[in-house]
């Protein structure tokens, strides 16, 4: 254990000096005006904050060629894919999505990071949004704020996976190929739905949470960080960081301390609620590019054994699924930001789909 603890150190110090070898993010935001939600909500103003790195590339017809939109997981922002074990391994000179070849879109989807959120000010009066919601506002960002018309490449991790499906069914031609990591394409069931359900009622039954108006974060967020923490990783590596009961407590208590800090209660009670119009099953044959959806055997959230991806695979016309299997490198549900367990299968699409 401490050769492999040593090994992963080195390697994380490895990737630290090469994350300086990628260009410096481009921050911005975009102003949607009258943005409709599809529960018929509006916002005269919703505000969608994006990272870039490079530059696009035209073809003589004026159609972006090089462009890639990966989008992040719940209760996450575009800032989680700036970390050596992702930029430092894929945005590198020679990387996969090498940043002075790709013109790399990093948004915060609705509801997270610097995008307009809850905790703005409106608090539960802030209208309910979906994944679709989310994915027609990266388009109309991509179309007229950034002028980009089309994308190489659609990628995410988590609710960005999940997202992914929903942007080969809703916007077929818009890009080349797809890559959903840490996603089922099928509406969210079984224990998946059970957890988040357990946090969305534990915050909205909290009498502290006060209808959403509350002065100070609701004892709620803390069991809703529990969970997060519950699901986040796998068993063995959970073992091994904290193997007895005084350990386990003490790094609980510390996620959960930081979770208090810096989380609020209605972004992450709207984060999870998001999920509840993701349902891609139905429509998969729409999907035509080709996509590689990429799942690990370690997931909680998303475990091989129950068979949904390998049946909703093959009702995508180009389709492929890989399951990674459980090594000491994986991390669960996490294992999707580690670039290096599945950047191989990323350059063989990217490979496949070149023109």
């Amino acid at each position: 254990m401490k050769k492999l603890a040593l090994t992963l150190a080195l390697c994380a110090a490895m990737a630290g000096v090469r994350a300086a070898d990628y260009p410096e993010p481009v921050q911005g935001d975009f102003v949607l005006k009258d943005f409709r939600f599809a529960s018929g909500q509006t916002m005269p103003e919703l505000r969608i904050h994006y990272r870039t790195l490079g530059k696009p590339q035209r073809d003589k017809q004026g159609m972006v060629t090089n462009a890639v939109l990966i989008t992040h997981g719940t209760g996450g922002s575009g800032t989680q894919f700036l970390r050596p074990e992702f930029a430092g391994d894929l945005f590198v000179p020679g990387g996969v999505l090498d940043a002075q070849r790709y013109y790399i879109i990093l948004t915060d989807g609705i509801g997270h990071g610097n995008s307009s959120k809850p905790s703005d000010g409106l608090h539960a009066r802030f209208p309910h949004y979906g994944y679709r919601d989310m994915v027609d506002a990266q388009h109309r960002l991509l179309l007229e704020g950034l002028k980009v018309n089309h994308l190489r490449l659609v990628m995410g991790t988590s609710m960005g996976g999940m997202q992914s499906w929903v942007w080969g069914e809703r916007h077929p031609d818009f890009m080349d190929a797809l890559m959903p990591l840490a996603s089922l394409p099928d509406q969210i069931s079984g224990r998946n739905r059970v957890w988040r359900k357990t946090v969305i009622d534990a915050i909205r039954h909290d009498p502290s949470w006060q209808g959403g108006d509350y002065s100070q974060q609701p004892q709620s967020l803390r069991t809703a960080e529990e969970m997060l923490y519950f699901m986040g990783s796998n068993p063995m590596l959970r073992q091994q960081a904290t193997p007895t009961l005084a350990a386990t407590d003490a790094a609980l208590d510390k996620y959960v301390e930081e979770g208090m800090r810096h989380g609020d209660a209605n972004d992450l009670l709207y984060q999870l609620e998001a999920s509840h119009d993701y349902d891609p099953a139905p429509e998969l044959e729409k999907i035509r590019v080709p996509l590689l959806a990429v799942n690990s055997a370690d997931d909680l959230i998303n475990p091989p054994e129950l068979g949904i991806l390998e049946k909703g695979i093959k009702r995508v016309a180009k389709g492929r699924a890989i399951v990674l299997p459980y090594t000491p490198e994986t991390r669960g549900h996490g294992s999707h930001t580690v670039a290096a367990l599945w950047k191989q299968y990323l350059q063989q699409l990217l490979e496949q789909t070149a023109k």
